[in-house]
C-alpha cells in the first residue's frame, strides 16, 4: 500500500511567530504535512509557553513550564532555539531560510529587516521563497507601525459595535478570533502563493494586516451597511437579516432557534400552536418578520417558554426545523456527534515523560492527503541540534560553540 502523504509534504517552513495569529497559521502548515521549524528565543520562547494557568502537570499534580495555550497552535513543529538579535544567530537563520521554502514572520514593521532576515534580504539568496509577514496593521498606512492585539482589532474593526445585547456595553468574541482569523487568511494565502510557484517558478511577498482581516470578516455586517447605508446595532444574540433566529428561554434553559424560511416559520407556529403568527401579515415573510422582530419575538417567548428544552430539540429536529442546545465546552467534548468525529487527538510529550495530552484535532479533512500528526508541541529548544545537523550539516564541534556563545 502507498504511504499517505500531506498535502504540504517535502515543504519547510521557517516560522519565525509567537502568540497566535502565526503560529496558528503555521499549526495549520504543518497538519498539512510542511516540515514547521520553530525559531524561539533560548531561555525564554514563545511568550505564550507562560500563558496560563492552566498548564500541564507532571505524575505529581504540579505545573510544569508548558502551558495549555501554547499547546493549541504548536503542534507539528520543531523547536529551535537561536538568539537572533546576535549577529552568529542572523547568520544561522539566513542559512536556514536558503533552503526552505515558506518564511512566516509576525514581528513589528521593520523588525526583522534590521537583522537582515527582511523580505528583500532572504529573496537574495532564495529568489523562490514565498515570505508572509502578519501584523496588527499591515506593510503600509497610517497604522502600519502599530503594534497589533487581538481584542484591539475586535474593538477598531468593527466586530464589538455589532455584538453583545443591545443595552450592553460593546463586546469582544470569547476566543481571539482576530488573530485566528489573520493566521486563517494568512495560511490560504501561503498555499496560494505556493501553487503559483509551482506553476511560475517564483516566490512572492505576503502582507497580512490583521485589521485588514477583521474588516473582510465582518461579512454580511459590512455589507448590511456597504448596502444599506446604516450602522447595523448590537442585536444580542439576534440575526441582522433572518427572524426568528436566535436564543429563547424555555420552561428549563434556552435553545438557540434557527428558522430559515417563510415555510419553516409556518410549520414552527403549527407545531407550537401559535398559527396565528404564521398568519399575521407582518409576520408572514422574512422580510416582514425582520422589520417587525420586537413585537414577534415578545410574541414568541411565552410560546418558548412554556415546554422544557429536550421537548423543542426532539420535536423541532423531527420537523427539520433548525434547532439546538448552547452547549458549555464540556459539553461540546462530551457530544457523540463530536468524538464520532475525532475532534480530540491525544499525542505524547516529551515534558511528561511520553504521557499523553489531549489537542484538538485539526477540522480539515482531505480524502487523499489527510492531516498527520507527527510532533506534539515542542519543549523549548528540543530540536537545536537535530535541525542544525539535519538542515545545515553542523558538526558536534561547531554546535558545541555555538552552545559556548550562548547563540543557541
Amino acid at each position: 500500500m502507498t504511504e499517505t502523504k500531506g498535502a504540504l509534504d517535502g515543504i519547510m517552513v521557517l516560522d519565525l511567530t509567537r502568540i497566535l495569529a502565526g503560529p496558528f497559521c503555521t499549526q495549520t502548515l504543518g497538519d498539512l504535512g510542511a516540515d514547521v521549524i520553530k525559531i524561539e528565543r533560548p531561555g525564554g520562547g514563545d511568550d505564550t509557553r507562560r500563558f496560563g494557568p492552566p498548564f500541564l502537570k507532571d505524575d505529581d499534580g504540579n505545573d510544569t513550564i508548558e502551558s495549555a495555550y501554547f499547546m493549541g497552535a504548536n503542534r507539528n513543529k520543531r523547536s529551535v532555539a537561536i538568539d537572533i538579535s546576535k549577529p552568529e544567530g542572523q547568520a544561522l537563520i539566513r542559512q536556514i531560510a536558503e533552503k526552505t521554502d515558506v518564511v512566516v514572520e509576525n514581528f513589528k514593521l521593520g523588525n526583522l529587516a534590521r537583522y537582515g532576515l527582511g523580505y528583500d534580504d532572504l529573496k537574495e539568496i532564495n529568489p523562490g521563497l514565498v515570505y508572509c509577514s502578519i501584523t496588527g496593521f499591515g506593510q503600509t498606512g497610517p497604522y502600519a507601525e502599530r503594534p497589533g492585539y487581538d481584542p484591539l482589532i475586535q474593538a477598531m474593526g468593527g466586530i464589538m459595535s455589532v455584538t453583545g445585547a443591545p443595552e450592553g456595553e460593546p463586546m469582544k468574541a470569547g476566543v481571539p478570533i482576530a488573530d485566528i482569523m489573520a493566521g486563517m487568511y494568512a495560511t490560504v494565502a501561503i498555499c496560494a502563493a505556493l501553487r503559483s510557484r509551482e506553476v511560475n517558478g517564483e516566490g512572492q511577498y505576503i502582507d497580512i494586516g490583521m485589521l485588514d482581516t477583521q474588516a473582510a470578516w465582518l461579512s454580511i455586517q459590512a455589507m448590511n451597511y456597504l448596502i444599506g447605508g446604516e450602522n447595523p446595532a448590537r442585536l444580542g444574540n439576534g440575526h441582522p437579516n433572518i427572524v426568528p433566529y436566535q436564543v429563547f428561554e424555555t420552561a428549563d434553559g434556552h435553545i438557540m432557534l434557527t428558522i430559515g424560511n417563510d415555510a419553516q416559520f409556518r410549520k414552527f407556529c403549527e407545531f407550537a400552536e401559535c398559527v396565528e403568527l404564521a398568519d399575521d401579515e407582518r409576520f408572514a415573510t422574512n422580510g416582514g418578520r425582520v422589520k417587525n422582530r420586537e413585537p414577534l419575538i415578545e410574541a414568541m417567548k411565552p410560546v418558548l417558554a412554556a415546554k422544557p428544552s429536550q421537548v423543542w430539540l426532539t420535536e423541532l429536529e423531527r420537523l427539520t426545523i433548525g434547532c439546538g442546545p448552547i452547549n458549555t465546552v464540556e459539553q461540546v467534548f462530551a457530544d457523540p456527534h463530536v468524538q464520532d468525529r475525532g475532534m480530540v487527538i491525544k499525542m505524547p510529550h516529551e515534558a511528561l515523560g511520553g504521557r499523553e495530552i489531549p489537542l484538538v484535532a485539526s477540522p480539515l479533512r482531505l480524502s487523499e492527503t489527510p492531516v498527520t500528526y507527527r510532533h506534539s508541541p515542542p519543549v523549548l529548544g528540543s530540536d537545536t541540534e537535530d535541525v542544525l545537523r539535519d538542515v545545515l550539516d553542523l558538526d558536534d564541534e561547531v554546535l558545541s560553540n555555538l552552545k559556548e556563545d550562548k547563540i543557541i
